[in-house]
């Protein structure tokens, strides 16, 4: 059976269509990067698991995007250089500078190992803010057999989403929730917030909604206590999101 197990932050482990797929690893000790925010180093908390049990076995690599929370140093060290990293068009030349011999870049769609990978867009705020974060994207994974999981990376709540929603009809959305704002620009969220992810699950069908990126990085705003208090708010169903703990695995059906 396939699962999304949450190690910290954005990095995801899952097991899909038979193959280990790790997602944006930020392997990084406890407040072995900067504060951003301005309060503490960053990451705020350790590791649930030693990187050699969370990289055993990996088959596959996929990246949103380079910023230090989705792939550092310590990721780059740890991995084998030879494994297939899949990375988004403005990512090419950082994979190829840092030696991965085996990058792929997806521009559209391909299909690897019969796991078909569709990256898609997001904005990585608004306004100022968007053009200093730069690029971005996410990935949908489908594959025969098995349900549609939508990787929608580090985005706010925008038109383009919820186009990818209605596209996609993913059966799981992981969304980064975070509600992380940029010094100087503390009114413009760069990840969706309480409200936003509210926004995200009212337009998402059938999706089940699984939201990380919370309580690693001191900039996020967003705790998975508040996300929660606003569903309940909300009346967001039994089931319909998930807020996993550091560790934790979800099973998909």
């Amino acid at each position: 059976m396939s699962s999304i197990q949450l190690i910290r932050n954005a990095t995801l482990v899952i097991h899909y269509a038979g193959k280990k797929i790790l997602v944006d690893p930020m392997f990084a000790p406890k407040s072995g990067l900067r504060s951003i925010a301005g309060k503490v180093k960053s990451p705020t908390v350790a590791l649930p698991l030693p990187i050699a049990d969370i990289i055993r076995g990996t088959d596959l690599v996929l990246v949103t995007h380079t910023h230090a929370d989705h792939f550092d140093a310590a990721a780059s060290e740890a991995l084998d250089k030879s494994l297939p990293l899949i990375n988004q068009p403005a990512d090419e030349a950082y994979f190829q500078n840092a030696q991965f011999t085996n990058a792929i870049t997806v521009y559209d769609t391909l299909t690897w190992e019969g796991i078909t990978i569709q990256r898609t867009g997001g904005e990585h705020g608004s306004g100022e803010v968007l053009q200093k974060m730069g690029t971005v994207s996410g990935f949908v994974l489908s594959a025969a057999g098995e349900p549609t999981i939508y990787i929608a990376g580090d985005t706010i709540w925008i038109p383009e989403i919820a186009r990818y929603l209605h596209t996609f009809q993913p059966d799981y959305v992981v969304i980064n929730s975070g509600g992380a704002v940029m010094p100087g620009y503390e009114n413009t969220p760069i990840l969706m917030e309480e409200s936003q992810t509210m926004e995200l699950i009212k337009g998402s069908g059938h999706a089940k909604i699984i939201a990380v990126h919370m309580e690693a990085i001191d900039h996020c705003r967003t705790t998975r206590e508040s996300l929660r208090q606003k569903a309940n708010a909300w009346n967001v169903p039994e089931g319909k999101l998930t807020i996993p703990q550091d560790g934790a695995v979800v099973m998909l059906q």
